[in-house]
């Protein structure tokens, strides 16, 4: 059977596969978005056409802005098929999937173009009891929060650095449950470090402002706010009981029920590194990203990537990434010219290159202390076989010099998650071990499919007829 061809799939409807399906649907462009979430809107945007909290409010101006971006997408004359699992992609641009509601059934397409712009997940914080019941990320409580209304009962504690962590705690006080309390991880030369970039940041004071807000509310809560935490734990039978921490020396303990850890985010580079796209290490993000052009290009022809699965840069920053993307594709699909491309794409960059410029300065203050991205022997890595940071030291010292060759000693990475939560400890721990650069050391070698699919799905793969397939929609509030 023939599989039918579209002029553009975009697999995420964050901001940057919002912002590119939008502008790209303008154009004439025949558009299909694949997106893994029930709804559009991303992690920073989920449900905001539709939200479950009786005042959205709640959750900040910024999720507010993303109410518009959602009510524009979902009323764009393109198709969306959410509940999509892209499993695979090839370097010919044949996509797999499988669709988990509507007219559920797995199936194969070809695009002309793809953009993938499936943004990003948390950095694993691999802390002793991190895999107790009670231990979570901070991204995924605010996924329940944002989707469900849902929050943690019993004492929580927060643990960790970075925006997101300060953000999330400012939404637990407004929607009246403070955290018992926080602990940041942040080292204390990492101030001193980020001055020199201040400058830089100074381009967009609204970032500055808004993080000088979160912490002034938090202040002015009276929660207590632990700086210096060198040592991390969760302790507990069973379940988690208590934190113990370290800070200026002295230890204690925090009684919690529920702990949440951050560091951060990373760029989801599953897809990415299964289709054998290019990835460089990157120092100052101390993550892997695909290897682009100035409008998203990979290596591989007429594959792009939008928004923070390219780096992280932000939601702005990642709608106008989408943005351009848009622009370059309807120019190589005939529906732009090249100068009217270059002329619409001027204002873009100058607004793309604002708001990166705060980044040196985020990335420099919030890097992960070493002791949190590299644990102690005792402390469980891969989650999935069980695989402890000794272990992997241990496999270094009998001569395992990569992510891929650990599999052959342990199993590592080879679990349910295929090393999203263990990939970049693994690969830290044996740069550290050989006093080899990141680079060198490398990463998994992913292969499709990135995530479980049934053999059912695949014994009733079909191709689906896209002009018989109806838009999934919404009604946004």
């Amino acid at each position: 059977m023939t599989i039918e061809t579209v002029d553009l799939v975009i697999v995420g409807a964050g901001p940057a596969g919002m912002a590119c399906a939008l502008d790209a649907t303008r154009a004439g462009l025949d558009v299909l978005v694949l997106d893994e979430n029930p709804l559009p809107g991303g992690q920073i945007y989920r449900n905001a056409g539709c939200s479950p909290l009786p005042d959205a409010a709640l959750l900040g101006d910024d999720y507010t802005y993303g109410a518009d971006l959602v009510t524009r997408f979902a009323r764009a004359p393109l198709r969306y098929w959410p509940d999509t699992l892209v499993w695979q992609i090839t370097r010919a641009l044949e996509i797999s999937f499988t669709r988990r509601s509507g007219a559920a059934a797995s199936g194969q397409i070809r695009a002309k173009a793809v953009v993938i712009a499936n943004g990003a997940y948390e950095r694993p914080c691999p802390v002793p009891g991190w895999t107790l019941p009670g231990v979570m990320g901070v991204g995924a409580a605010q996924t329940l929060f944002k989707s469900s209304a849902m929050l943690p009962d019993g004492p929580v504690v927060l643990a960790g650095s970075g925006p997101l962590m300060y953000l999330f705690a400012w939404q637990l006080i407004q929607a009246g449950r403070p955290p018992a309390a926080i602990l940041e991880t942040t080292p204390s030369r990492n101030y001193w470090r980020a001055l020199a970039e201040l400058p830089g940041a100074l381009r967009t004071p609204a970032y500055l402002l808004k993080g000088r807000r979160l912490l002034n509310a938090i202040r002015q809560s009276g929660i207590p706010h632990i700086r210096h935490v060198t040592r991390l734990s969760v302790e507990g039978d069973g379940r988690a009981e208590s934190v113990q921490y370290t800070a200026k020396g002295r230890v204690s303990t925090l009684a919690a029920s529920i702990v949440l850890l951050h560091q951060g985010v990373v760029p989801n580079v599953q897809l990415t590194r299964s289709i054998g796209c290019e990835h460089r290490w990157d120092e100052a993000q101390l993550c892997w990203h695909p290897c682009t052009d100035a409008w998203g290009e990979t290596r591989v022809p007429n594959l792009f990537i939008a928004g923070d699965g390219g780096g992280i840069h932000g939601a702005i920053a990642a709608q106008t990434a989408g943005a351009l993307t848009a622009l370059t594709l309807s120019h190589r699909l005939g529906a732009l010219s090249r100068d009217t491309r270059d002329e619409q794409a001027a204002p873009l960059r100058r607004q793309l290159e604002r708001h990166r410029a705060v980044r040196p300065f985020l990335d420099t203050l919030y890097r992960p202390a070493d002791v949190f991205r590299r644990p102690a022997d005792d402390t469980i890595v891969c989650r999935c076989e069980e695989v402890s940071a000794g272990e992997i030291r241990a496999m270094a010292r009998l001569g395992c010099t990569g992510p891929n060759q650990s599999k052959s000693f342990s199993r590592c990475g080879m679990g349910p998650c295929q090393g999203r939560l263990c990939g970049l400890t693994v690969a830290e721990l044996l740069s550290e071990a050989h006093a080899k650069p990141m680079a060198q050391v490398g990463y998994y070698r992913i292969r499709p499919p990135i995530k479980p699919v049934s053999l059912g799905d695949l014994a009733e793969s079909h191709i689906p007829d896209l002009n018989a397939a109806q838009p999934t929609e919404f009604a946004p509030k």
